[in-house]
């Protein structure tokens, strides 16, 4: 039961059913048993240890949306919502955002456009955690708008040879494998020259140029990677040549959904962590729970986060039936990442001169929100998304 009065695991039933329940008790013990007691270290280190993600391989929480033949549990979106927003409230966003990038914007790249022989090579060893994947598609001069992407791939005997750089790419230094997107026809209409390949590490002039270091999520890894004469064997082409913009537009969906979810789960334990704070920290005489302004604005931006976290769990369900969601999706992405960052701005205040210290939770949370609304969609990119559905 959170400080409000709330408690996850039971209420919404009308959108969940019990293996979610049982799915959502599970990543919780999770988050306390292995991630809360180590994360401050790995937030020095800049990375979440492989040793942490093949446990999240040996319980399944990679291949939860994976077909059984492949060793997963073929859940659909809701299960996603669940894992996402769970990973949230563990307040270390750094290893939730590598977690989740690996089951649900890069290796499902595979699962959409792979062949059956890609499948079977890759899926298992990413549901067990042995590999760990990464997507290249954002680079210096090209984010949101993956038209204007300028890596190449030219078709050269039976294969193709490409040519770039990307950046900002999650899991980029410790990753195994890689779903590229490149240009296979550079005077083409954009939206029809985008290919993806599947490149792995170790491949001759492919490189990670340097490590990134970022304002927040310091213990998720981040890249600039570098393409110099790549050659990748056509069996490496993730779908068909020139889709790989219906690729990663289709797969944009999910990604948003779980990054909304994922905000909603770190608001809700930074309000949580604010109230409890609140209620112990004394000023001029009393608790500031005492305060009326405090509790007010605590309990307006605790409906703000249930109806965004209700608008989520809608949203997955609706998808879970095969609804075509790009506008919900678009307002969830443009008002829950938004609202994280009201959320923690105003928890940070209230925590006072703490808020502001390295070691206090919320001084890190604080900073690991700034990115939701600009990664995945940056908020303005998705509000252009829902006026052209208006």
């Amino acid at each position: 039961m959170s400080a409000l009065g709330f408690d996850a695991t039971t209420t919404s039933s009308f959108f969940f059913e019990e293996e979610h329940h049982l799915l959502r008790a599970q990543v919780r013990r999770f988050v306390e048993e292995e991630i809360k007691p180590n994360a401050n270290a790995w937030e020095e280190e800049g990375a979440t240890p492989r040793e942490l993600l093949r446990k999240m391989g040996d319980l399944g929480f990679f291949g939860i949306r994976y077909p059984e033949q492949y060793g997963g549990s073929h859940m659909d979106e809701r299960a996603t919502v669940v894992l996402a927003e769970e990973l949230g409230r563990c307040t270390y966003a750094g290893v939730a955002i590598t977690a989740l990038v690996h089951t649900d914007m890069a290796s499902v790249h595979i699962f959409n456009a792979g062949n059956d022989a890609q499948k079977e090579k890759y899926l298992p060893r990413v549901i067990s955690g042995d590999i760990i994947t990464a997507v290249g598609v954002t680079e210096p001069d090209a984010g949101s708008d993956v038209k204007s992407i300028r890596t190449t791939a030219r078709r050269e005997g039976d294969g193709y040879v490409l040519n770039g750089a990307k950046t900002f790419i999650t899991n980029g230094v410790l990753g195994d494998v890689y779903c590229v997107a490149a240009k296979t026809d550079t005077s083409g209409r954009p939206s029809q020259s985008v290919t993806m390949f599947i490149v792995e590490k170790g491949t001759p002039g492919f490189s990670v140029s340097r490590s990134l270091k970022k304002h927040g999520w310091l213990s998720s890894d981040t890249a600039e990677l570098s393409f110099v004469d790549v050659f990748v064997p056509a069996e490496n082409v993730l779908g068909q040549e020139g889709r790989g913009f219906y690729e990663i537009m289709k797969n944009f969906q999910n990604e948003r959904l779980v990054l909304g979810a994922m905000a909603m789960g770190e608001a809700q334990a930074a309000i949580e962590m604010t109230v409890n704070y609140v209620r112990d920290r004394r000023a001029f005489g009393a608790p500031l729970w005492d305060k009326q302004v405090i509790r007010n604005r605590l309990a307006e931006l605790s409906a703000k986060v249930e109806a965004g976290r209700q608008m989520v769990y809608a949203t997955s369900a609706r998808a879970a039936h095969g609804e075509d969601l790009v506008r919900e999706v678009s307002m969830i992405k443009a008002y829950c990442g938004e609202l994280v960052n009201e959320v923690m701005y105003a928890c940070v205040q209230f925590h006072g001169g703490m808020g502001f210290m390295r070691e206090s939770a919320i001084e890190r949370m604080s900073r690991d929100a700034r990115v939701q609304a600009i990664g995945g969609g940056a908020t303005e990119v998705m509000l252009e998304e829902v006026a052209k559905r208006m």
